[in-house]
This record gives C-alpha cells, sequence and structure tokens, in this order.
C-alpha cells in the first residue's frame, strides 16, 4: 500500500518534473552554500591567532553577507518551484476527479453523499498538494542538509560528530511510535469533516423543509453535535501533535548540550581549533531545524496519506456503463426511433426479484406509448434502461434493430431526450436552464420549445423574462413550472426518442394533455414514452403498456383496454370516481 501510494506522488509529480527538478538543485545550492558559510567563519576565527587586520575582516564580512542573500533568493526560489508543483498537481488532480465523476453512472451519487465527495475533492485534494509541496520541500532539504553538513563534521571531528548525532536516534523511534497514531486521528478527522460538509450541504437543500416543519433547533442540535465531533477529532490530533514535535526538537538540542560539553574539553586538549568549535556548532544548529521539521513533515505526510487513500477510492470506482470495445457510431440523421425489447430482465444489484421480467415490446417510430401501472411496477427502471442510465445486458433492447450496449454511450444519449420527474434546474437563467442541451440556441428556438412545453407564457409574466434567474434548484419555480421548463429543455434539443418519466406529475391534466397533443402533431413526430399516472393524459396515446410488478400485463389502445376487463379498466374507473369527487 505504501508503495502504491508513493508510486501515485511519483505519477503526480512526473508531468511536472522540470520545476521539480530545477526545486531540487535550488536547495542543493543553498545547502552547499550554507555549509560553506560555517568553514568560512571557522577559517576566519583561526585566523585572528596570526594577526587579522580590519581589510580582512571587512572582507569576510562582505563575502558572508553576499553569500547569506545568494542563499536566501536561491531558497526563495526554491519554495515558490516546489510549492507551485503543489499547486499545480493540485489542479490536476481537480480537473482529473472532475472529469472521472462526470463518467460514472447516476447509481453511483445515489451511494455516495455529496458532501463526503464534496470533502474529498476540496480539502483532501488540498492535503495532497501540502504534502507534494511542504513535505517535498521539507524531505529534499533534510537530505541535504545531513548529507552535506554530516561529512563536513567528520571531516572536523569523528568523535564528536558520532556523539552530536547520537541521540538522533531516540528521535527517528519517537517519531515512529507516534506516526500510527498520527495516521489515525487525521483519518478521524477527515471523516468527521465529510460528514459535517454533507449535513451543511443537505440542510441548504432543504433549508424550505426544515422551515415547513419548524425543525431549526433540531439542526441546530444536530450540526452542533457533528462540529462537537470534529472538534474532538481536531484536539486529539493536535495534542499529539503537540506532544510530539517539541518532544522531536527537545531530543535534537541535546546534541547541542553535547556538543557544548565535550567540545570545550577537545579545543583545551588541542583536539581542535576554537574555529572548529564554532563551525561544528554552527552545523549542529543547521541540523535542528530540518530535524524538528520532521515531525511537522511525518504529520503532513499522515494526512496526505489518508487523503491519496480517500481520493483514490473516487479514483477507482469503475463506471457501471461504458462504452464496449465493439461499440459503433450512431449518426443522429439515421435514427428513426424504433426501440424494441425483447425478453428484457432486469435486476437491481443486491436485489433478489427483478425489477423487470421478460419485458418483450415493440415501439414504433413515430409512435406515442404510454406506460401505466402502480408504483412500483417497473416503469422508471425500464425509462433508465433505455438510455443506458443503469447498466443492460446486451441482446436486449434495441434502437431501430441495433443492439444499444454495442452503440457508442454519447451517440445513443444524444439520440434520446428525456425528462426525469425530478426536474433538475442549474442555479441560472431560464434560458441557460432551456438550453442547456444546445448551449448556442437562438432566442427564437428557444422560446418555440417553451411553447411546445406550455412555458412560454408563464415565463413572459416574470419581470425579466427569460432572464429571470430561477434559484438554486429551480427553488423559485413551482413545481410544474420546473417539470414544463425541463421539458423544454429536452424539446430544444430535438431527439427522435422522448421519455417522459412521469415529468408531467405537477401539471393539470389539462395542460398535460395539450403538451402531449402538441408532440403528437409535430411535422417530424418524435417517438415518445409518456410514463404517468394521469390517466386523462395517457388515454391520448397511439397505445397504452399497463405493467405490473415488473411484467406488461396489457397493451392496446384506451378504448380497447377499457373494453377488456383487467388492470387497467380499474384504474381508469378510480380515475373517473376521483375527477367526480373533485
Amino acid at each position: 500500500m505504501v508503495n502504491s501510494r508513493l508510486k501515485k506522488l511519483a505519477a503526480y509529480l512526473r508531468p511536472h518534473w522540470r520545476m521539480v527538478l530545477l526545486g531540487v538543485i535550488s536547495l542543493l545550492v543553498v545547502n552547499a552554500v550554507g555549509v560553506y558559510i560555517p568553514l568560512l567563519i571557522r577559517d576566519s576565527i583561526d585566523e585572528l591567532k596570526t594577526g587579522f587586520s580590519f581589510r580582512d575582516l571587512s572582507g569576510y564580512a562582505i563575502l558572508l553577507l553576499v553569500l547569506a542573500s545568494g542563499m536566501w533568493i536561491i531558497r526563495m526560489l526554491s519554495r515558490i518551484l516546489i510549492f507551485g508543483v503543489g499547486r499545480k498537481v493540485e489542479f490536476d488532480l481537480k480537473q482529473k476527479i472532475f472529469r472521472h465523476l462526470l463518467s460514472l453512472e447516476p447509481g453511483y451519487f445515489a451511494t455516495n453523499t455529496a458532501g463526503d465527495l464534496i470533502s474529498r475533492s476540496t480539502s483532501d485534494v488540498d492535503n495532497i498538494r501540502r504534502l507534494l509541496g511542504f513535505s517535498v520541500l521539507s524531505l529534499v532539504n533534510i537530505v541535504f542538509a545531513y548529507g552535506l553538513t554530516f561529512p563536513a563534521m567528520l571531516a572536523i571531528n569523528v568523535r564528536l560528530t558520532l556523539i552530536a548525532i547520537a541521540v538522533y536516534p531516540v528521535m527517528i523511534i519517537t517519531v515512529q511510535l507516534f506516526s500510527s497514531k498520527l495516521r489515525d486521528f487525521q483519518l478521524k478527522v477527515q471523516e468527521k469533516l465529510a460528514d459535517l460538509s454533507e449535513l451543511i450541504q443537505e440542510d441548504m437543500s432543504g433549508m424550505a423543509l426544515i422551515k415547513i416543519y419548524a425543525q431549526e433547533t433540531q439542526e441546530r442540535n444536530a450540526f452542533r453535535q457533528k462540529n462537537r465531533q470534529l472538534l474532538a477529532a481536531n484536539l486529539s490530533l493536535a495534542r499529539t501533535r503537540n506532544l510530539l514535535f517539541p518532544l522531536v526538537e527537545g531530543i535534537s538540542y541535546l546534541s547541542l548540550l553535547l556538543l557544548l560539553w565535550l567540545g570545550t574539553r577537545s579545543i583545551a586538549q588541542g583536539e581542535i581549533t576554537v574555529g572548529d568549535f564554532v563551525a561544528l556548532l554552527l552545523f549542529v544548529e543547521r541540523l535542528v531545524f530540518p530535524t524538528a521539521l520532521l515531525g511537522f513533515t511525518i504529520t503532513t505526510y499522515q494526512r496526505g496519506e489518508v487523503s491519496i487513500d480517500r481520493l483514490l477510492a473516487i479514483l477507482y470506482a469503475q463506471a457501471q456503463v461504458s462504452n464496449s470495445p465493439e461499440a459503433t457510431p450512431l449518426p443522429l440523421e439515421e435514427v428513426n426511433g424504433k426501440i424494441t425489447f425483447r425478453n428484457l430482465t432486469y435486476t437491481y444489484p443486491g436485489a433478489t426479484n427483478p425489477a423487470l421480467e421478460n419485458i418483450n415490446l415493440t415501439i414504433h417510430s413515430g409512435e406515442t406509448v404510454a406506460i401505466v401501472g402502480s408504483i412500483g411496477a417497473g416503469k422508471s427502471t425500464l425509462a433508465n434502461l433505455i438510455p443506458r442510465l443503469l447498466d443492460v445486458e446486451e441482446g436486449q433492447i434495441f434502437l431501430d434493430d441495433k443492439d444499444i450496449t454495442k452503440l457508442l454511450l454519447k451517440d445513443l444519449r444524444r439520440a434520446i431526450a428525456y425528462v426525469p420527474q425530478d426536474s433538475f434546474l442549474f442555479s441560472t437563467t431560464i434560458k441557460n436552464n432551456i438550453r442547456y442541451g444546445e448551449p448556442l440556441s437562438e432566442t427564437p428556438e428557444i422560446e418555440y420549445a417553451a411553447k411546445q412545453a406550455q412555458i412560454h407564457p408563464e415565463i413572459l409574466n416574470f419581470p425579466q423574462k427569460y432572464e429571470t434567474i430561477v434559484g438554486e434548484r429551480g427553488i423559485t419555480l413551482s413545481g410544474g413550472q420546473r417539470q414544463r421548463t425541463s421539458l423544454a429543455r429536452a424539446l430544444l434539443i430535438d431527439a427522435p426518442v422522448l421519455i417522459l418519466d412521469d415529468a408531467l406529475s405537477s401539471v393539470d391534466n389539462q395542460t398535460a394533455t395539450q403538451i402531449l397533443s402538441n408532440l403528437s402533431t409535430e411535422r417530424q413526430k418524435k417517438t415518445i414514452i409518456f410514463i404517468s399516472h394521469q390517466l386523462s393524459a395517457a388515454a391520448t396515446a397511439d397505445r397504452i403498456v399497463v405493467m405490473d410488478r415488473g411484467k406488461i400485463l396489457q397493451v392496446g389502445t384506451h378504448q380497447e383496454l377499457v373494453e377488456t376487463s383487467g388492470l387497467y379498466k380499474n384504474l381508469w374507473l378510480q380515475h373517473q370516481l376521483a375527477e367526480l369527487l373533485d
């Protein structure tokens, strides 16, 4: 698993290897200069014994100033380069995640909450950005600091150098003891943050419902509870970090104390010069910061490690519906709209009973077919299978006698306009919502589609007309207005097949009937599949399919079905009785 994460990190960095290389070279130069400066100070101190002029002192001072300034500039360059890589990786990851999410079927989002996906796509990506910025910078700096400083210290005095770094294994063991706790606490923080994000997202979407049922107090309490859990997780992580980092720093300073104690004896015994002693002190001081920073680097890695796993869970999710290797294109102009079901049986994943069983039906090009039945009869499942929103086995559904599993998904879905009951609208203008499928459509085309959907007169009554902002999910519109706006959006793309999955449930019977009548009299008739409980509108269809418990019970015209005993006649009698009671 660790190797897998490291490979992923390397893959993220690979496109930006030039910037990484420049940043690493800059850090190498910085550390090389950082090692040279103590040696220069050593030489200047040792020359005091042999006589030291002000000119010599000034020369050393100017050289030190130039080196320190250059070191500062190059260090800033290295930070800009490596942190810049982190930002670029962040951009690439967000693009990759969003592109991958768009490739997944709607069922994935039914089992993975929006709040959790948003948290993974933002805070977890941000953690990886820190890992590839701060952590890479720190680790490379630590390697160079030790790799260049340690040989220089050994060249001065091996015994004192080994004594000075003798405490470092203790520090490494301490970090290892804390690392698993840090990772567990960080995972808990990420999970609690996702829970809180999910609650906020749900409450923002369901604010009207909260107000209607006066549940503000309950939601405040729920938020307080989740926020308290996040606080507890953060405090646990903070306590562990606040214990680890001072401990690591304290252990690293023991080396400085040992050097002060033993170094003075070595000077007295003539083993090293005063300049050597000062250089060793400066070298040990140089290693204190990278050593103390190791704790922060480990924490950032632990956090990034958790975030990598959480992101990989998204990126490794395989689309259940995808193009088959032998998929062929389907030019839109060649589509007639004939739909055939042959022994169609479908069972939802994890279910035992099939939602659809042995469905055999042919819907002819240009025909309007209404599908009616009780709730749970399988009507929506049938509608979702046609554009492959659900996965279907080959040889069961055909469009113009072509197996839909052997067609390119984009071509199949371009030939089908689908309006679900949940009429989702984007938080933009009515105009932009209607032309979502055809973004370049002009006003006359948009208005024509709106007229077909019987929504045009109501749009003209809005103060901003077609430029009216509908709000989040179309909250400013009524249910019927949202459904008819969605219908206009589907009609604008002028697909040969139109599926209305109870898409007029919030529209009165008269309007629904008028809409179907308008669609049926179009010059270029569409194949229309109308799923509805509104029997008055369904009665105008060319044929009616009656379903129950995943099976087709009856097929025929309205007149044929009401003259035959069966489920449709019972439903029609109930419908007439309901109209009389109204």
